[in-house]
């Protein structure tokens, strides 16, 4: 049987792998700051979140997004002067507005510890939900639950970081086409402060393409470097009897039940000589970064639970030889819910902020999506969101005049 810790209470983890599940109703940035015995970040890789998803040596990455995020854990690998890792979101809202958080601490599959934090009449922005610590030798979790009125500058204080209140110019050159949302930017986590004070080395900043703003420009250059897709998802945790009965966590999981989602991504390539080709795991396509196509797909996730999700890549010194990037995603295994999910793909370029679209509006019995595309506009990258669902790739091909004979095929 699970745990349940009050705010201050504390009990022993286990010296593993785990993972700390943050649940909320409503949208919220999650970051994790591993400590020195001062309470310190020793400096960037330090901080896991959203734009920087794992630690420097890998040892804690973030998977999930807004409402339902996890950070992976591996205790045993710790460097020895890292001494704790807080656990802490923000938000554009107060904690009254969010409404109450449920922490799980899991490991493998297992829930080992539970919290509440009941959000009743409390006004703070950001909160340290709670820390894995050392004592004698040995791992443990606290539950914290403390919060700062002051929102983030005094979250970023209390680490010993700073936060830069806009990123400087030569890090975001991008030309929006519509107006942004900038409602996702206005609350990043903070920024460790590396001593420069032209540049910051981690970008804050998230762009969030939607139905009102779906489009963003990537201004030419003459090597965009690597640019990286990725699809990310939950699988709920097959948790069994460890599942909770009642409250926010118990209806999620009679929501989303036990059984997993296995979401794949693809792309389909327009080379500029001509040639069209498709990635995807379906038929082993992986395609290749080093010759044409430039695209490839990395390892397949078929459970949902790998920590960096389903991964394209793209060669991006190679743009001047592509005319479109087309990025799909289907329901491979799974009923086709797109709300259950929680998918969110989001493509990395250099120097670039995220750019990010959420896969939670198609209907029952779509279990395609077509994502978004990246069209060569005179040298520039034109990111355009999609987001329109099909019965399978034939019916998503039709709409798009891709022109590719389909047959039925399994990985």
């Amino acid at each position: 049987m699970s745990q349940t810790l009050i705010a201050g209470a504390n009990a022993p983890l286990p010296n593993d792998n785990i993972s700390v599940r943050i649940l909320s109703q409503n949208s919220i940035d999650c970051a994790a700051y591993r400590l020195t015995p001062d309470g310190k970040v020793r400096g960037d890789g330090d901080m896991i979140f959203y734009g920087q998803k794992s630690s420097d040596d890998n040892s804690v990455s973030f998977r999930g997004h807004d409402s339902d995020g996890f950070f992976d854990i591996n205790l045993p690998a710790q460097p020895a002067n890292i001494d704790k890792i807080a656990l802490a979101f923000s938000s554009a809202q107060t904690l009254a507005q969010i409404g109450d958080v449920d922490i799980q601490v899991l490991q493998g599959s297992q829930v080992v510890l539970t919290c509440q934090l009941n959000a009743t009449g409390r006004s703070e922005k950001a909160i340290i939900l709670a820390e894995c610590y050392r004592r004698q030798g040995s791992w443990k979790f606290r539950f914290i639950a403390q919060g700062f009125n002051g929102g983030l500058k005094p979250l970023s204080e209390h680490f010993g970081v700073e936060i830069a209140d806009e990123a400087p110019a030569q890090a975001q050159p991008i030309n929006a086409q519509k107006p942004l949302n900038t409602q996702r930017v206005s609350t990043p986590p903070p920024i460790p402060n590396t001593n420069n004070a032209t540049k910051p080395s981690v970008n804050l900043s998230k762009i969030t393409l939607t139905k009102n703003q779906s489009s963003i420009n990537l201004t030419k250059r003459d090597d965009f470097g690597k640019i990286s897709v990725n699809l990310n998802w939950n699988q709920r945790p097959n948790i069994d009897k460890q599942a909770p009965k009642k409250g926010l966590l118990g209806d999620l999981f009679k929501q989303h039940g036990a059984s997993g989602i296995d979401l794949d991504v693809g792309a389909m390539i327009h080379l500029k000589n001509g040639e069209k080709t498709l990635i995807q795991a379906l038929g082993n396509r992986f395609g290749s970064l080093q010759s044409a196509p430039y695209v490839c797909l990395r390892a397949d996730d078929r459970t949902g639970q790998t920590s960096g999700g389903e991964w394209l890549d793209i060669n991006g010194q190679q743009w001047a030889q592509i005319e479109e990037v087309f990025i799909f995603a289907f329901i491979y295994e799974g009923a086709p819910n797109w709300a259950q999910t929680d998918g969110v793909v989001t493509i990395h370029a250099p120097e670039q902020p995220p750019i990010e679209t959420h896969l939670t509006e198609g209907a029952g019995n779509m279990p395609m999506c077509a994502i978004a595309r990246l069209v060569n506009q005179q040298g520039s990258i034109n990111v355009e969101r999609i987001n329109q669902y099909f019965k399978g790739h034939q019916e998503m091909d039709k709409a798009f005049n891709w022109g590719f004979s389909w047959k039925k095929g399994r990985k």
